[in-house]
């Protein structure tokens, strides 16, 4: 057998996972030193993969390379019962086993803790940035109650950077080019500076066009322009002492979008935006968005006894913005006046210390790391139609009153509306501050965040020869996030920001600000620190138990508010903050400890069957802190300030094998989970609610990897997940009614949120009541209630506090929400979710791969592989309706390397997605005040190409 051979089969049984074929230079060796394996720090100390009990799947730098692994999007595809998706406000979560980041606020923590070097990242940018020089990637999958960061409900993901050697000067470069006009590069320099001392220089660099292509600029967006780089300067003053400095900087600046695309069935009346049956490629209805509410004439009329109806930008029960337009059918065509923009960087700083005392090594490391990111894209992802500025209509009227005159000049230039730009002074178009001018409404929103963040840990791992080890230690993180804002910005708002402030208060040089919207963390931080320790007992030579404790204390503060229409200002203000009346920041603290651990039995018993067997069971209590909900306006409706911390007990039972002299490996695992209080998020009245409920899950998962000859490697990857939500009702925003007939929709004017009118058993007397209310409401031309289609009721347009008022008052038994702040009418029904599945949980998943490595002449040698990835179709929302379905998917890559001898030289060629798959990954449905549109994400389209690279 050649050394090029033996050297692909060990690759492939060392990495004991789905995408653990590493390429023919891998892991060289002689036939006489056995199968080599991956060394992991699972546990904090450095143990074959194969002798872990924890279900682990652990990728080396060339499995990486061979499998095409470059991001977190492709390595959840070689992950069993694991998924990964972007979200809606700049940030993604990893998904394991059922539990991933449902819970959406700046003081939520994430229920995967991501590592580098053991260092812990909270807000990082890793998502977005590409992998490179890695020396290995670990995934632990469940909770990690005892040793990782701040504990990790679904798992943890450990990236290991590569280190310098410093025996000798080490280079490699690769340059790839692809469809797209895609250029990927990649290098790395190696040079010893001493005896004792190295350092290693890597880097990346990725430009492409986007994968998007919008029709109204003809333009591609979605594209990436972002680089790179590492370095690491390692010493080793003495044979017991290593001492590792690594700095780390990310760069982008690119139209990146955050979403891929808006789909929505439209709703005709407006009540709700998109219907709730099914998703279409269809525009919401906008005159059910705040931005098409406020400056309506009925809004307007309504709080003016019929004044200013005139003046009204809009009619609710008109044709809106987008009417007469579809959306493209092609997932990756879009067609938006506003395109994309992505700006983030992110830097690491890290210091680790390792000494080995003899009986003991003592770890130290210190992390840094400052994260920035600032996003914007089309709010509707669309161009409205453009404006009507002949005779009688409401922008006519106002730029040819004199009451409006000095906001009109702002507001508009020519025959263009302009919107404002989005700051934390809050005045925008008031005092000049315009994002752009347009002959048609603009929306966009802004997401953005400056973190930082800075731990210490250390930790004790004994090395007794008796029977009985330990390893003890602690740490400390703190965060600091400033300037956590997401801004919805809107023509339409400043629109009606113009109009209300003069006729309000009779002075032509008032408006009202804020004019646009803005969810404000001025301030975030975070304290935590943890005490943890293990204890090892090897009862025989095949029987070992660890008991694990770890005690964790949190405590959060929050500086926040919600700024929206609040003061009026005088044109030319340069801050609309220090104006009385202006809202001041709410402040919340709130603290949670608790105690976790784990239980572990391992057993390697002696068969005549197998090489090498370890059968394990294990019991894991993990914690996830609570926090504080975002900001909401008291005034639309009460909710607790505070969600709980969650729990999970988490029983595991599995075993790892190795057959045939290593040329066959099965590891199979079986879990179940009891959760309290699983913390899950809900949109309702703009805003970002996190409820708690307890859940069940359970699930199987199989890796098993085969060589049936030197030339010939297999893998395969299988998993089944069934997860179970306990008691909870919550109100859909799609369908407020609760699917009840005897309901009305309201969609409120004073807030463009929902609320629901019902007379139970009796809805000609609901409907009556509201057609009555409506009709009396002076000057606002409100109609009578309307069929709402995909729900069994009907729908208005209305003022919510006002109705109730006036029904309470008229002594009609409508059902009222007791815990509200004033008598206003519940957001909704809430539907029974008791036994629905979690969100992102697809029961099944399964990958194949298969490699073929052919020797030839002179050392030279090719590697043909190819990967197949099917994931089963799951749940968007806890909802679990026909319309929060995702769809199964696969992608398929291909890759053809030849290798020099001793990979000198190495050419490629490559394809993934090879059938172009639409692959969605996750959705995300808006609030009602913005029309209940769903933002979908999906994985990268096709894409292929060549690569060139060396290595010395």
């Amino acid at each position: 057998m050649t050394s090029t051979r033996l050297a692909a089969r060990a690759a492939l049984i060392s990495a004991v996972s789905v995408a653990s074929l590493a390429s023919a230079s891998a892991w060289a060796q002689t036939a006489s030193s056995g199968v080599a394996d991956i060394v992991v720090t699972a546990q904090r100390q450095a143990q074959s993969l194969q002798d872990v009990p924890i279900a682990i799947t652990a990728f080396s730098a060339e499995t990486l390379e061979t499998q095409q692994i470059n991001n977190s999007s492709d390595l959840q595809l070689s992950l069993p019962n694991v998924t990964f998706t972007k979200g809606n406000f700049t940030a993604a979560s990893f998904t394991i086993r059922g539990i991933g980041d449902l819970c959406v606020g700046t003081s939520c923590d994430t229920a995967t803790g991501i590592h580098v070097n053991d260092v812990p990242l909270s807000s990082t940018r890793l998502f977005e940035s590409e992998f490179f020089d890695m020396e290995r990637i670990e995934v632990l999958r469940g909770p990690q109650g005892t040793l990782f960061g701040r504990n990790a409900t679904s798992g943890a993901v450990n990236l290991i950077t590569a280190r310098p050697d410093l025996t000798a000067i080490k280079a490699k470069g690769t340059v790839e080019y692809g469809n797209y006009d895609s250029w990927r590069l990649e290098g790395m320099v190696n040079v010893p500076l001493a005896d004792f001392a190295g350092i290693r220089i890597a880097g990346t660099y990725l430009k492409r066009d986007g994968y998007t292509k919008n029709l109204f600029t003809g333009n591609n967006v979605d594209g990436r322009d972002q680089w790179s780089i590492r370095g690491t300067l390692r010493l080793q003053p003495g044979p017991d002492t290593t001492i590792d400095l690594i700095g780390y900087h990310y760069q982008e600046d690119s139209n990146r979008s955050r979403i891929q695309k808006q789909l929505c069935h439209r709703d005709p009346t407006g009540i709700l935006g998109c219907q709730p049956d099914r998703l279409g490629y269809d525009y919401t209805n906008a005159n059910n968005a705040l931005g098409s509410v406020f400056p309506s004439k009925q809004f307007l009329g309504s709080i003016s006894g019929g004044a200013l109806a005139p003046f009204g930008l809009t009619d609710i029960y008109g044709p809106d913005g987008f009417a007469g337009q579809t959306v493209p059918r092609d997932l990756r065509t879009i067609n938006t006046s506003f395109e994309p923009t992505y700006k983030s960087f992110e830097t690491q700083a890290q210091l680790k210390i390792e000494h080995d005392f003899g009986p003991a090594v003592l770890n130290v490391t210190g992390g840094w790391m400052n994260s920035s990111v600032d996003s914007r894209v089309d709010y509707f992802l669309g161009a409205q139609n453009p404006l009507d500025f002949s005779p009688g209509t409401g922008v006519y009227n106002v730029l040819n009153s004199p009451l409006f005159a000095p906001g009109a000049a702002r507001l508009f230039s020519g025959n263009q509306i302009c919107v404002s730009e989005a700051n934390l002074n809050y005045v925008g178009f008031i005092n000049d501050e315009v994002e752009r001018c347009d002959v048609r409404l603009t929306n966009y929103d802004q997401s953005s965040a400056d973190v930082t963040t800075w731990s210490a840990e250390a930790h004790i791992d004994t090395k007794f020869d008796g029977p009985f080890n330990f390893l003890i230690g602690g740490i400390y993180l703190n965060t600091e996030a400033r300037n956590v804002n997401y801004w919805v910005n809107s023509s339409g708002l400043d629109y009606a920001a113009l109009v209300i402030g003069p006729a309000f208060t009779g002075d032509p040089n008032l408006a009202y600000a804020s004019p646009f919207f803005n969810s404000e963390t001025n301030l975030f931080t975070l304290d935590a620190y943890g005490l943890f320790g293990e204890a090892y007992f090897e009862a025989s030579d095949s029987l070992k138990f660890t008991a694990g404790l770890r005690y964790s204390n949190d405590r959060k503060y929050i500086r926040d508010r919600q700024p929206l229409y609040n003061v009026f200002a005088p044109y030319g203000t340069p801050d609309a903050t220090v104006l009385p009346g202006f809202p001041g920041y709410r402040n919340k603290v709130v603290k949670s400890d608790a105690i976790t651990g784990r239980f572990v039995i391992d057993w390697k018993p002696v068969t005549d069957f197998t090489d090498d067997t370890l059968v394990y069971a294990s019991y894991s209590r993990g914690y996830k802190a609570g926090g504080l909900n975002p900001p909401f306006n008291e005034a639309l409706f009460s909710a607790p300030a505070e969600f709980k911390s969650e729990f999970i007990d988490a029983f595991e039972i599995g075993t790892k094998n190795t057959f045939l002299g290593g040329a066959f490996r099965a590891n199979l695992s079986a879990f179940y989970y009891k959760y309290k209080d699983l913390q899950v998020s809900r949109i309702i009245n703009r805003t970002s609610f996190n409820d708690n409920t307890d859940a069940e899950i359970w699930g199987l998962e199989g890796e098993f990897i085969v060589a049936p000859t030197p030339s010939l490697l297999f893998n395969v990857n299988l998993s089944y997940l069934k997860t179970k939500l306990g008691d909870l009702q919550l109100v859909d925003s799609r369908d407020p009614s609760g699917g009840l007939s005897d309901a009305v929709i309201i969609k409120d004017l004073g807030s463009a949120a929902h609320c629901v009118f019902q007379v139970p058993g009796n809805a000609a007397l609901a409907n009556a009541f509201v057609n009555a209310f409506n009709a009396a409401v002076p000057g606002a031309g409100l109609q009578g209630t309307v069929p709402v289609p995909g729900t069994n009721t009907t729908g208005a347009f209305s003022l919510c506090e006002q109705l109730a008022g006036a029904a309470a008052a008229a002594n009609v038994p409508v059902v009222f929400d007791p815990a509200a702040v004033n008598p206003v009418l519940p957001s909704g029904v809430p539907f029974d979710l008791t036994g629905n599945e979690l969100p992102n949980a697809p029961q099944f998943k399964v990958s194949l791969g298969a490699q073929y490595t052919a020797d030839f002449q002179n050392g030279w040698n090719a590697v043909l592989r190819g990967d197949v990835h099917f994931t089963g179709e799951s749940y968007s929302r806890t909802f679990n309706k026909a319309i929060d379905k995702i769809p199964s998917y696969e992608v398929v890559n291909l890759q053809l390397q030849v290798n020099a001898p001793d990979n000198r030289f190495h050419v490629k060629a490559f394809v993934q997605n090879l059938f172009d798959s639409d692959s969605i990954s996750g959705q995300y449905v808006t609030d009602a005040s913005s029309g209940l549109f769903t933002n979908i994400f999906t994985l990268e389209p096709r894409r292929y190409g060549v690569a060139v690279g060396f290595s010395f």
